[in-house]
């Protein structure tokens, strides 16, 4: 077993890794991973899926790297300096999501899946050969965390459950005055949170935030439960402190959050 898979120095940081693509303009993916693994205590390595040239207006251009690369970068990480939570997001191809759960597999720490199909742009960052590949990621993780249109994508609630799969349907893209966010794991009874929207254009990595905040949480030791209840405030006290940057869908505003 490499060093450290569930032995985190006494009173050191939670190590995180992230896997997920690069956000050339700051506001979601790898970048928001590592502000917010970092302002909830945390220790950021990173396992980088893809290269986005994007910006607060949309995605002009992806390029994939190499499922060897990915993969070499998570034994780096995880060989090295060990690993207590892991966060996928973005990952690009078919083959770099078997690559990533050929690696995660029987892994041992909480591992937080979000199932990334499009920006907040609407640009798609998956095709339905990557989605279909999802299901083994689904399978070994501790928690999935699809959006509305994500959700209905891999089937909805039902089949979701019925294949045993762990998620967190997220309801901030569903519309309305009030956000729900339901939390649904098999054999346990539905836990719902409900808060008023923060209406707000400056919303650009929501769910990588709330997915890594989760990671790291459930890092230090939190349960499932009380680790999304904190992860969402987290969430929301960065959208009230946006720094408000660009002309379409801004950042959050990790670093003031305290």
């Amino acid at each position: 077993m490499p060093m450290g898979m569930s032995e985190a120095l006494a009173g050191g940081p939670v190590r995180v890794l992230s896997i997920a693509g690069s956000d050339s303009s700051g506001g979601a993916g790898i970048q928001a991973d590592i502000r917010t693994i970092t302002m909830l205590g945390g220790y950021a390595m990173t396992a980088i899926t893809a290269i986005t040239a994007q910006n607060t207006l949309g995605v002009t251009a992806i390029e994939a790297l190499s499922p060897r690369m990915v993969a070499a970068q998570i034994d780096a990480c995880i060989g090295d300096i060990g690993v207590d939570a892991v966060k996928i997001g973005m990952l690009g191809t078919p083959a770099i999501a078997a690559a990533v759960a050929e690696r995660l597999d029987g892994i041992g720490v909480p591992v937080v899946f979000d199932p990334v199909m499009t920006a907040s742009s609407g640009a798609m960052l998956a095709d339905a050969a990557t989605i279909t590949g999802f299901e083994r990621l689904m399978a070994l993780a501790t928690l999935t965390t699809p959006n509305v249109a994500e959700l209905a994508a891999l089937g909805g609630d039902a089949a979701l459950a019925a294949r045993g799969i762990a998620f967190l349907a997220k309801g901030g893209d569903a519309g309305g005055a009030v956000v729900e966010d339901r939390l649904v794991v098999p054999g346990q009874e539905t836990v719902a949170w409900q808060a008023a929207r923060i209406v707000t254009r400056h919303d650009h990595g929501t769910g990588c935030t709330l997915a890594s905040a989760i990671a790291t949480l459930l890092g230090k030791g939190l349960a499932l439960e009380d680790a999304v209840g904190e992860a969402r405030q987290f969430v929301r006290a960065a959208l009230a402190a946006a720094p408000r940057f660009g002309r379409g869908r801004g950042p959050l505003g990790h670093q003031a959050v305290r």
